[in-house]
């Protein structure tokens, strides 16, 4: 593993826990290509650039961590072709986000950078720093995300009036807040001062700029600690020349740092090299947040907040189980046909609808894959292989599951499987229209036959004179003496031989089998 940007040595150590990590800072392209020939893992902040060709330079790599929220300075489109998931830390510093983009509201209402340059130059004009209250402003926040949200909560202690446009934010969670959402002509023609925390996009791409200044209130304040390139640099200069604006703070700039940019000589303004998220708690905890993250990659588990990947179900809604319980779906039920389909269909039935899809989607179709691919599939290029391969993915969606409060079902050529969590554990629980109840991991033996006496014996003692040992044993019958199905758990795999002689028995219709997580 590589770190190739300054990291707290909390996230470090964290690592060092389960890798090898090297850390070497300030690497050019060139730099990094020659190192990163046999590294599974990189870890990266904002200075380094982790490009196409240092993605396709890393033949074992896994996983890319951005210690931090942004992940502009990595080809995401690179990582995910390749398969390599990208993970970032968004939480670990909003709080250090949000209380710089307070302070630097309230150092512009109060004019404290120019207050102590005025002092340490020996003046004493007190009456040329008449400053506005934030109490009873209405502050517009252009973002309601988790570093919005925060901002909101610190301004409301303010006593502001908050006012916000977020075309994904839901009126239960602004209503939480004490905010009215609504549209940006709204926001940008009632707020005193405007906040910043969207996500750089191309429709959000110089956001603020010439037409939405011309549209706030004379004298409104500006502050963005989110993307530099959401505002016009110099549409905001020209503003704070002819007084239109009363003020302007940028932590960020679109190009850093920010030379030749009019923005550093306008009037009534406060400065900061991208440091919003510098604090020594927020670096901690990106550090560990991101450790962690990359940790979970290397040891297959779900990443938590990968970029390219659907996140996980919440842990409260069965989490992680339930992706490996559709993983194993779909691949159980690849291995129950004799060719490959060219759709599946995935249902969701009961208490599985609680759950967003995109993740169980994405197991789904992992599972079914590798059995049949040697390139690496996992959640993060698993459905675009599905479609460069012509597999087409159908859902369906029922409000209530036999026998079960939920089911996951998964159907694949002429086979379906099912499965849900059992007091929380993943069990499968219906094969090709049999009730069973059956683990998801082990070397599995499928049999379609007829219900009668002695049969199951001859079965389990052929295995046992083969020395396969089996670990459990389900029967599912329609009725007594009619169509069923044995399902054989076991320790080994079952040589050829074996099966094909157990294929030969009277009353045996059809045999297979299957390996799940071995």
């Amino acid at each position: 593993m590589l770190v190739a940007d300054p990291v707290a040595d909390d996230g470090i150590a964290l690592l060092r826990t389960a890798a090898d990590v090297e850390v070497a800072n300030k690497l050019s392209e060139a730099d990094l290509i020659a190192r990163v020939a046999d590294i599974d893992a990189l870890v990266v902040r904002s200075e380094t650039k982790v490009t196409a060709r240092v993605i396709e330079a890393a033949p074992r790599l896994l996983v890319i961590g951005r210690a931090g929220v942004g992940v502009d300075n990595i080809d995401v489109e690179a990582a995910t072709r390749r398969g390599v998931y990208v993970v970032n830390a968004p939480t670990g510093n909003i709080v250090a986000v949000a209380e710089l983009t307070i302070a630097l509201l309230l150092s512009l209402l109060r004019s404290i950078p120019a207050a102590d340059a005025h002092v340490r130059s020996g003046e004493w004009r007190r009456s040329q720093f008449l400053g506005r209250e934030a109490r009873g402003k209405t502050l517009g926040l252009v973002g309601l995300g988790r570093i919005g949200s925060e901002v909101a909560k610190r301004a409301a202690a303010l006593e502001m009036r908050l006012l916000a446009h977020d075309p994904y934010a839901t009126e239960a969670k602004a209503q939480s807040l004490g905010v009215t959402l609504v549209g940006l002509d709204d926001l940008l023609t009632q707020s005193d001062v405007i906040t910043v925390h969207a996500p750089l996009l191309p429709e959000t791409r110089g956001l603020i700029g010439k037409e939405a200044i011309a549209r706030m209130r004379r004298g409104a304040f500006v502050v963005n600690a989110s993307r530099g390139e959401l505002v016009d640099e110099i549409a905001l200069s020209e503003a704070l020349a002819d007084g239109r604006l009363g003020g302007v703070a940028l932590d960020v700039f679109a190009q850093e740092p920010p030379q030749g940019s009019p923005i550093t000589t306008a009037p009534r303004t406060v400065l900061t090299p991208h440091i919003a998220g510098s604090t020594l708690e927020a670096q901690v905890n990106v550090a560990v947040d991101v450790a962690r993250q990359v940790l979970d990659v290397l040891a297959g588990r779900p990443a938590a907040s990968a970029v390219n990947a659907p996140r996980p179900p919440a842990d409260e809604a069965g989490g992680a189980r339930w992706l490996l319980l559709a993983e194993r779906l779909g691949a159980l039920a690849a291995q129950l046909i004799a060719e490959r389909p060219a759709a599946v269909e995935i249902t969701y039935r009961g208490g599985v609808l609680a759950i967003e899809p995109e993740a169980l989607r994405a197991a789904v179709v992992k599972g079914a894959l590798e059995t049949w691919s040697d390139e690496r599939v996992n959640l993060v290029n698993a459905l675009a292989i599905a479609r460069s391969r012509g597999l087409t993915v159908a859902e369906r969606r029922e409000a209530t599951a036999a026998r079960y409060p939920a089911l996951l079902e998964v159907r694949l050529g002429g086979t379906a499987v099912g499965g849900a969590l059992i007091a929380g554990e993943p069990r499968i629980l219906f094969i090709d229209g049999f009730w069973v109840d059956v683990p998801i991991a082990g070397h599995l033996l499928l049999t379609r036959h007829q219900d009668k006496p002695g049969l199951v014996g001859r079965v389990g003692t052929l295995l046992g004179e083969s020395d396969v040992n089996i670990s459990s044993m389900q029967v599912g019958r329609l009725h007594a003496r009619g169509d069923a199905l044995m399902i054989l758990t076991l320790d080994d795999p079952v040589p050829a031989a074996v099966r094909d002689r157990i294929a030969e028995y009277p009353d045996i219709n059809e045999v297979r089998v299957a390996r799940l997580g071995v």
